[in-house]
């Protein structure tokens, strides 16, 4: 007798093994991963199977947290993989874009919502700053290819997206004070101010200081007295929780703190091991060495590093399927409310004005060319963390508030996987084959 949860399993495994056999395929074409996941979200979804029915709404907590786990999960990795010295000016590009950029999108945005759709000041400063920040999950093609990596559009798109989901909270917040929802300091300008201030350096502190620590303390162990051995998932997955919930505590901008623990660590990592890669020191090391690795001074840094990045990525792998198929149901349930032109026009000033326009002037002077900062601009792909802060706008203000912005924001996530996934790999092969 065919069960239900019989049924569950044959599309979870029949999924994994045609993504698993069919990688390289969808890598050739204009397309992604993410497109396919969407799809078949849909497909479970109301509109066609009922398979997976999911209320926005109604489940707003649990998609809330689930989709939370997934960006923590996905800015340590982007942490992890940005190998480059504090120093080094392309640092220079990801504050341009994770600062002027989002802010000038942020306020053309602001501007189209509150003039051209009538939306009040609150839900048009909110649609706005959820829709500012790219999406670091579904960036896999546009990221750094591996640690170290310093080819410069790459690492200011990869560095952007471990940036701006946390920079755009003080935003949302200050969206949500104009909504009528109190959050810390609000009541008051400078106080508010204030509490910006702390959450953003707090952040930073916090992610920093507890990256740093845990890995010298967990390679000391290791080096000096042969303990803490393997579990390497378990002790990315701990970094993740301690920067995430101790920022919560002292209410920080969390994202922001795991971001940065990625990038302590691998700045621990840097400082043991030096220019040479982390993937040359560890090529001479066979498969049944791995203790020996871990507990030597001269490889411990780097195997520590490189294993804990690769558990986070093959774990953000899982998270973008589980994340697109939950986002593509949604979709599936609300698709007639997304065809309205109020919803789609949005979504394009976005693509073709607003994002182009602010990264734009963000970059003059910058050492980016032309063409780099066409692509940048173009290639901003909005997704997972657009779909978390609304999910955060729902529980904190309410239906009433926010359901008008729902339809514009699962609207614009769909078009940016279809357009931004359709065209990056073409625009990105041809730019590196002009290099």
């Amino acid at each position: 007798m065919l069960t239900i949860e019989g049924v569950w399993f044959l599309i979870v495994g029949a999924l994994l093994v045609l993504m698993a056999i069919g990688r390289k395929i969808v890598e050739r074409l204009p397309m992604t991963g993410a497109m396919v996941y969407l799809v078949v979200g849909f497909v479970l979804g109301p509109a066609c199977t009922g398979l997976l029915t999911i209320d926005l709404e109604g489940h707003a907590r649990l998609l809330r947290t689930l989709t939370e786990a997934g960006l923590v999960v996905s800015l340590f990795a982007i942490g992890m993989y940005l190998r480059i010295e504090l120093s080094n000016p392309l640092w220079r590009l990801t504050l341009r874009l994770a600062g002027p950029a989002m802010l000038i999108t942020i306020a053309i945005m602001y501007a189209a919502a509150h003039w051209g759709l009538g939306l009040a000041a609150g839900p048009a400063l909110l649609l706005a700053s959820a829709l500012a920040p790219t999406d670091p999950v579904l960036a896999n093609e546009l990221r750094v290819e591996e640690a170290g990596d310093d080819e410069p559009l790459r690492f200011a798109l990869s560095s952007e997206g471990g940036i701006n989901d946390g920079a755009a909270a003080p935003m949302i917040y200050i969206a949500l004070a104009l909504c009528g929802v109190p959050s810390l300091g609000s009541d008051n300008p400078w106080t508010f101010g204030l509490a910006i201030a702390w959450g953003l350096g707090s952040s930073i502190v916090i992610g920093w200081a507890l990256g740093t620590a845990i890995v010298v303390f967990v390679t000391r162990l290791r080096t000096r007295y042969d303990h803490a051995l393997g579990l390497e998932g378990f002790l990315a997955l701990g970094v993740m929780a301690l920067a995430y919930g101790a920022t919560l505590v002292v209410d920080g901008y969390a994202f922001l703190a795991v971001f940065a623990a990625g990038v302590a660590l691998r700045r621990q990592e840097m400082k043991a091991t030096g220019e040479k890669p982390p993937n040359e020191v560890l090529e001479s090391v066979e498969r049944g060495e791995r203790k020996e690795a871990a507990t030597d001074p001269e490889l411990a840094h780097a195997y520590i590093a490189e294993t804990m990045m690769g558990f986070s990525v093959e774990m953000e792998r899982f998270i973008e399927l589980g994340l697109m198929v939950l986002i593509g149901s949604v979709v599936s349930a609300h698709w007639r409310a997304l065809l309205h032109w109020d919803v789609i026009w949005p979504a394009l000033f976005l693509f073709f004005i607003a994002r182009p326009l602010g990264s734009s002037l963000s970059l003059v002077g910058s050492s980016l060319d032309r063409h780099q900062r066409f692509l940048s601009g173009w290639l901003g792909l909005r997704g997972v963390g657009a779909f978390y802060y609304l999910l955060f706008s729902l529980e904190r203000a309410g239906s009433a508030t926010v359901s008008s912005l729902s339809p514009i924001i699962l609207g614009t996530i769909v078009l940016s996987v279809l357009l931004h996934g359709g065209t990056a790999t073409i625009l990105l092969d041809r730019y590196l084959r002009k290099k």
